[in-house]
Formats: C-alpha cells, sequence, structure tokens
C-alpha cells in the first residue's frame, strides 16, 4: 500500500484510493480517485507532477471563508468544483461537538451524515460529474471531511473494513510532517486523550464509523446516471453487492 502515496511537491499526505483490498478479493482500481490536504501548498512543480499522474479535477470540500484564506493560484487546465462538506451554519449540529470538543474525531463522521446527508450527496455528485482523469478531493489537513469522503467511497466499493480503518489512520501518520507547519500533531494527541475519556480510540470510534455506515441511503440520494457513475467508480468497477 506503500506505492499509493503520491509525491507532489507542497503535499505530504496525498495517495492515490487505489490498490485497496476489496470483500472479493480483487483490488480498487487506481488512478480515479485521489485524496490530499488543502491545495493551496502544491507549487508549480507539483501541479506538473498531478498532471502527468492523470489528475484533471480538484473537489475542494472546505468551507467558503477557509477558501478566501488561499493565497496560491491554480493551472488552467484544472477544473475545480467547490463543494462544502461541513455545513457550518447549521449550529443546532456543530455547537454540541465543537463545546465538547469532538469535532475532529470519528465520533461525529456519522452524525454528520445523518444530520446532513445531502452535504455528502453533493460530494458524490461532484465526484460522478467530474470530466475524464483522476479526481483529487481535498480538505484541509486531508482528515476529516477528506477521511469522511474516503470512507464512503470505499465502502462503496466493498474494501474490507481493516484497510478502510488503515488508510484513514495513515493520514495521521503521514500527517507529522504537515505538523512542522501546523499544530497537527499535538491536536492528534489532544483527540486520543478526549476520545478516552469516552471508553474509545481514534482507530475503534472510526471502525464503529465503518461498521455504521449505509452508503445506500447516500446512494438513493442520487440520481441513477450518477448513482451508477459513484458505484462503478467513474466505470473502473464493477458494482459491488451489499
Amino acid at each position: 500500500m506503500t506505492s499509493r502515496i503520491l509525491t507532489v511537491d507542497g503535499l505530504v499526505n496525498a495517495r492515490d484510493l487505489g490498490g485497496l483490498p476489496r470483500l472479493n478479493g480483487e483490488w480498487t482500481p487506481r488512478g480515479v480517485f485521489y485524496r490530499s490536504e488543502t491545495a493551496d501548498r502544491i507549487t508549480a512543480e507539483g501541479w506538473d507532477q498531478l498532471y502527468a499522474e492523470g489528475i484533471r479535477t480538484v473537489v475542494d470540500l472546505r468551507a467558503p471563508a477557509e477558501r478566501a484564506r488561499d493565497t496560491q493560484g491554480r493551472p488552467e487546465w484544472l477544473t475545480i468544483v467547490e463543494t462544502d462538506l461541513d455545513g457550518p451554519e447549521n449550529r443546532e449540529f456543530w455547537t454540541y461537538y465543537e463545546d465538547s470538543g469532538l469535532d475532529g474525531t470519528p465520533m461525529v463522521l456519522l452524525p454528520h451524515l445523518r444530520a446532513m446527508p445531502e452535504r455528502m450527496i453533493a460530494v458524490l455528485t461532484a465526484l460522478a460529474e467530474a470530466p475524464e482523469g483522476g479526481v483529487l478531493f481535498h480538505c484541509m489537513s486531508g482528515r476529516d471531511r477528506t477521511g469522511l469522503t474516503a470512507l464512503v467511497l470505499l465502502s462503496i466499493a466493498g474494501v474490507r473494513p481493516e484497510a478502510i480503518a488503515d488508510d484513514y489512520l495513515r493520514t495521521a501518520r503521514l500527517g507529522r510532517g504537515f505538523a512542522l507547519t501546523t499544530d497537527a500533531n499535538r491536536e492528534l494527541i489532544l483527540i486520543e486523550e478526549l476520545l478516552a475519556q469516552y471508553g474509545t480510540t481514534t482507530e475503534r470510534a472510526f471502525m464503529d464509523a465503518v461498521s455504521g455506515l449505509r452508503v445506500n441511503d447516500l446512494l438513493d440520494g442520487l440520481g441513477p446516471a450518477h448513482r451508477l457513475a459513484v458505484e462503478t467508480w467513474r466505470g473502473h468497477l464493477a458494482t459491488w453487492a451489499r
């Protein structure tokens, strides 16, 4: 699975979702979906590397306020789709998770999908409608919103639960490089301390999310063409019987 990691100047947390083991003994196709941290750190050389990889679309999962702080441009060949996954204006939902500190932990993933399924449905629609070529999706650190999107896509593909969890936890390991310019490493320590108070860990809480996810509820919110595109990973995968 190490070969899934992308070497991109400006990124430390970029990888292909291809090459993961499915429950039917097959593997997820490479070159379709990619995940990373914020694209605003990518250098000109990095964009050349992504182009050579075959990536032509970026789906930005961040909120408008986050995107407004960007300082770098994007190449002309790139298609950018902005799809706010969080929905921070939904204070009825977010107040509890922000006050408890559970925002930014796996314990928020399934509640978010249940409270605002239309957000993930919009992301899946963007992934389905992207022009030909690889699609990279990202948030800020590439952990939570990106992790939730990866969880959904890998579950749709019938990836083994332990492999889905490893992909999520890999972000924490790769994120140590990202932590050199952010407080991400310290944040991960605090998350573990917080989750211990709830009798769980990051890995256990994420596995609970994997087992509790009902992807058909999301797929049912898509039109027939978009559903087929997502279920087949844009035509590169046989559908998985759930």
